[in-house]
């Protein structure tokens, strides 16, 4: 089986919310943060032809990059990596299933869409630049004047330095402050996302250009 560019970007990704992971026969890959606050699932243009479990994911990726060819031949206790001359061969066994942190269950149904807005790449990455150079950990929504606006900011200091872009959206909610942790926006930032809200304190990210999904909860201090 060769990897595809996509898989291994979205491999990459579900690294930095969760460190192991649990594949399933098919082409849909699902993680679950070990908070269980943020939920990713990707649907591939190839199928793996088995379920198996990876402790360290980083380092799988790390061993894929040791030889120049992404063929992976899946055994049944291992999966066998060789390079494009097959000199070089790296043999690297799976982990049982009850070592990983993995979802329960499948989709999550939002029990309501109560906001919505869209999110670029640009915006997001001016949204996480904007957290470091600030040094908060927060963004908000809100509406102001029928506009869906983010903001960077300490919601426990009035007077901290914010910055602030406004996006394309809707709400039902006059009063809306969904917050979210910054920490969760772990997305995969190639294309643009449109993002729901429900008032149960659950949003639902949609990559417009990719079948990527992230259903990521919100701070207790949000509001609707």
């Amino acid at each position: 089986m060769e990897l595809s560019e996509h898989t291994l970007q979205v491999l990459h990704n579900f690294s930095g919310i969760n460190g192991n992971i649990y594949i399933n026969e098919g082409n849909v890959l699902r993680t679950v943060s070990e908070s269980r606050t943020v939920l990713a699932k990707a649907t591939l243009g190839e199928d793996f032809p088995l379920s198996f479990g990876i402790y360290d994911l980083r380092e799988f990726l790390s061993v894929l990059g040791l030889v120049d060819s992404r063929t992976v031949s899946f055994e049944n206790e291992y999966a066998r990596i060789a390079d494009s001359t097959g000199r070089s061969k790296i043999k690297y066994f799976y982990s049982a299933p009850e070592t990983l942190t993995s979802p329960k269950g499948g989709d999550i149904a939002l029990p309501s869409e109560d906001a919505w807005f869209t999110l670029d790449e640009l915006t997001l990455s001016k949204i996480k630049s904007a957290a470091t150079a600030l040094g908060h950990s927060e963004v908000n929504v809100t509406l102001h004047n029928g506009i869906v606006r983010l903001t960077v900011t300490d919601n426990e200091d009035s007077t901290s330095h914010e910055f602030d872009i406004d996006v394309e959206g809707e709400s039902d909610c006059v009063d809306m402050k969904a917050v979210f942790n910054i920490a969760n926006l772990r997305l995969l930032e190639n294309g643009n996302y449109r993002v729901s809200l429900s008032e149960k304190f659950i949003s639902h990210f949609v990559n417009t250009e990719s079948n990527m999904e992230y259903w990521v909860a919100l701070q207790k201090s949000s509001k609707f």
